[in-house]
């Protein structure tokens, strides 16, 4: 990604746009941020980025608005990801169009999307005030309690310290997750969860990488690959799932999940978020 490319709008002073525009929608590869993980084949995990768009409106056939909240699952295999202030954009770009109903709206905007992401996504479209969108509340142990190092540096794997031993099955989450955008080096916050059966991480190094990344400068999605990769080094789970939960930007959050199993699911979203 060049951060210098005229397309694109994270960083900028952008007018309100009124008319529907699917050309705002910038793509980002994947393959540059994975070849950093030594990445260079099929990636060594599956999973889907689950967004939530919290401000969709548009209008129907008499013209009266309609509000909606959106649930995008975007497949790690697509080879990109959608940048989230072009996201935002062009969700707005359609506030004046109308549509006859909710499945019309839902088939322009998964055309538009898919066609930027290069694979094909899926929506769900709820009320605003559905049950559905309830958060999920978190298995496992909270790390927060951790007793912390200074670190100064960037994370990696070398931070995570393993017992040896029998492999163990647990999940663990923290709150203290915050990484800073490789754009506008402004702050991401975000919770993260972990669920894995390998040698045990000793926790308290887990929480530390984990802090390490409140200076780093990587994409959502790219700093949930990090660690997952980072952690299968260490641990050599026989299964692992790891998945941040990003606080909303322009009325959207960003869930990245990352499995060894093709079959597992995302966890929806948290209260925080």
């Amino acid at each position: 990604m060049d951060a210098a490319d005229s397309k694109l709008l994270l960083g900028r002073h952008t007018p309100v746009v009124q008319t529907y525009a699917p050309q705002l929608l910038y793509a980002i590869s994947r393959a540059t941020a994975r070849q950093q993980l030594g990445i260079r084949q099929a990636p060594p995990f599956h999973g889907v980025d689950l967004w939530h768009a919290y401000e969709m409106s548009w209008l129907d056939d008499s013209g009266k608005p309609v509000v909606r909240v959106g649930r995008f699952a975007v497949p790690a295999d697509s080879p990109n990801i959608v940048e989230s202030k072009s996201f935002k954009l062009y969700l707005n770009s359609l506030n004046s169009k109308r549509f006859a109903g909710d499945d019309e709206a839902r088939q322009v905007i998964v055309a538009d999307i898919s066609a930027t992401a290069g694979r094909p996504v899926t929506l769900e479209l709820f009320p605003v005030d559905d049950a559905a969108l309830s958060g999920a509340r978190l298995a496992g142990a909270c790390l927060d309690g951790e007793p912390l190092a200074p670190w100064s540096g960037e994370p990696c794997a070398g931070q995570l310290q393993v017992q040896a031993g029998r492999a163990v099955e647990e999940k663990v989450y923290s709150h203290l997750l915050r990484s800073l955008c490789p754009v506008t080096g402004q702050p991401d916050w975000a919770t993260v969860w972990l669920h894995y059966r390998g040698l045990p991480v000793s926790r308290g190094s887990l929480l530390q990488y984990i802090v390490a990344y409140r200076q780093h400068q990587e994409f959502h999605e790219q700093c949930v690959e990090r660690m997952f990769c980072d952690i299968t080094a260490v641990c050599e789970p026989e299964f692992l799932h790891i998945q941040a939960f990003y606080t909303r930007r322009g009325g959207l959050d960003i869930n990245p999940f990352r499995s060894t199993q093709a079959g597992a699911s995302a966890l929806p979203r948290l209260d925080r978020q």
